[in-house]
């Protein structure tokens, strides 16, 4: 398991293997009062484009655990006032996200920062 973090934004909060039924990106939410972050509008619809699947849980139950088992259910929680991106507005909007995080460019790999000896291990 995976956890995200403030500094991810558009990341899903938990990342789950199971070997049986393979990787689930799983973000919880309030049921009652939700929303989506500008950058999980913009990643979510692109990831799925790209065959990446995420789940919405609501509590700690076995009700919302077994969704888990079930396809993914992000898009019954997208508000309809929540425009789906167009894969042209995606790239600009990804370019926004990118300037405002001055991380560069989003399509260049990130920079080596691990001596290649630790890939050896």
């Amino acid at each position: 398991m995976m956890h995200g973090n403030a500094f991810q934004r558009g990341i899903p909060d938990l990342y789950l293997f199971r070997k049986d039924v393979g990787a689930r990106w799983v973000d919880v939410k309030n049921p009652k009062r939700y929303s989506f972050t500008k950058p999980q509008r913009i990643k979510w619809p692109f990831w799925q484009s790209r065959g990446i699947s995420i789940w919405i849980l609501t509590a700690a139950t076995q009700a919302e655990y077994d969704k888990l088992f079930a396809p993914p259910n992000w898009l019954e929680y997208w508000k309809p006032s929540w425009a789906m991106p167009t894969e042209k507005e995606l790239d600009a909007l990804l370019d926004t996200i990118v300037e405002d995080e001055d991380h560069g460019d989003y399509r260049e790999p990130p920079a080596k920062s691990i001596d290649s000896s630790w890939y050896d291990m």
